[in-house]
């Protein structure tokens, strides 16, 4: 067996995987290589094994949703977005769906259709796929890549793909060693942290409502300094702090001004965007037909009954009375709560926790309109590897997969 390609893919994840089809598609040999034992372990894991492709939303939409990095990824999406993407699977046996019209799941609603469909496309496209080969180094001379070295062997292609992912969840085998051999390039790693992950909180109230899901809270950082940075959706209380999805998406802003303070206080607005006065003319008007409903009853036409009664103890307030009846002070905290719920992030797991990083190889060294590296000529990149990261909801696996497409066509 030659140890020579057209090109070499580290790391076989969604974006070395759909890099190394689009590539030997388009005639060259390929060799993908995979430090674990088997291929796409990570990708078993998202969307709860569900495999959460990408979403619906419109090219522009989506881009707009990565913020100051939209404008990188917009090449690869153009490229590959979520209809092509679709399109892609459907070409090699996998129908999908959007049961709830916005996420994208296999119809199946696993993620091995998707890591067997693939491994079969690459079977039959000719993409020699050696697992349990931990790459060591790329060897390159001052123009170009020369080789890649694993722990047994030495590999030789002038195009090499780095797509080793990030450092979330290292049981599947994300340990950052993609990072350690960019900086050995020259590439510049920006600060690494984990994202999309719960977040442990100081106050021990919310362990008596984990039974419950609260829809549409916004989420505020209450510090000046990080005032604009909010987030809306389901969240849910834990023995010791928060998940859900707008806490998965949040996480990604706590988890760097963690590294810098001890705690980050939050507000929590449980009424659905609604102020005090409007809380206040909603319960008037629920009185106004039925004078007798106690203070529980009014909460319980907003929220959940164990969050309502941690409210009522939290404002000192007899759920059991009519809200009008209470002492006027203690009625006016209940309402600030409800539209401002203090809570206070201590901390998280780490990336033992985190669905994906944030951080990585700067986008300054990349060119968006080839994944190519803009310091060493034959190396691209795509993938979680890059200092891109998403909301929940499809985006990530959007983006390593277009990246992944876009790397694989090996442009000038």
């Amino acid at each position: 067996m030659s140890n020579k390609y057209d090109l070499i893919v580290i790391g076989a994840g969604p974006a070395g995987m759909i890099a190394s089809i689009k590539a030997a598609r388009d005639g060259r040999s390929v060799l993908l290589l995979e430090k674990l034992s088997k291929i796409g372990r990570k990708l078993k894991a998202t969307g709860g094994g569900r495999c959460n492709l990408t979403n619906t939303l419109k090219n522009d939409d989506f881009i707009n949703s990565f913020g100051k990095n939209g404008r990188f990824i917009s090449p690869a999406i153009d490229s590959l977005d979520n209809n092509a993407l679709i399109e892609f699977f459907k070409s090699i046996g996998v129908e999908s769906h959007a049961p709830d019209g916005f996420r994208v799941f296999p119809k199946t609603h696993s993620s091995d259709t998707i890591v067997n469909a693939l491994k079969n496309e690459m079977q039959r496209v000719g993409v020699n796929v050696l697992c349990s080969q931990r790459v060591i180094s790329i060897n390159h001379n001052s123009i170009n890549t020369t080789s890649v070295a694993t722990q047994t062997d030495n590999f030789i292609s002038n195009n090499i793909i780095l797509a080793t992912g990030g450092m979330g969840y290292p049981t599947l085998g994300s340990h950052g060693d993609g990072y350690n051999i960019a900086k050995s390039l020259g590439h510049k790693i920006t600060d690494i942290y984990p994202a999309m992950m719960p977040l442990k909180v100081k106050e021990r109230w919310v362990e008596k409502c984990r039974a419950d899901t609260i829809a549409k809270v916004n989420i505020y950082v209450n510090i000046k300094k990080y005032k604009k940075l909010t987030a809306k959706g389901d969240i849910i209380f834990t023995k010791d702090g928060i998940r859900g999805p707008v806490v998965l998406d949040f996480s990604r802003e706590i988890t760097p001004i963690l590294s810098k303070l001890d705690e980050v206080p939050i507000l929590l607005n449980f009424t659905k965007g609604m102020n005090e006065e409007q809380i206040r003319q909603h319960f008037k008007e629920l009185l106004q037909k039925n004078p007798h409903q106690t203070t529980l009853e009014l909460l319980l036409t907003l929220l959940p009954k164990s969050l309502s009664l941690e409210l009522c103890k939290l404002a000192d307030i007899d759920p059991n009375k009519n809200l009008f009846k209470q002492n006027g002070t203690n009625r006016d905290k209940l309402i600030r709560l409800l539209v401002w719920t203090p809570l206070t992030v201590t901390g998280h797991e780490g990336f033992k926790m985190a669905m994906v990083t944030r951080g990585g190889v700067s986008l300054k060294n990349i060119d968006p309109y080839t994944m190519k590296s803009r310091k060493i000529d034959g190396l691209y990149f795509c993938g979680e590897v890059i200092d891109i990261d998403g909301p929940c909801g499809g985006y990530n696996l959007q983006w390593s997969f277009a990246s992944g497409y876009l790397a694989g066509k090996l442009l000038p």
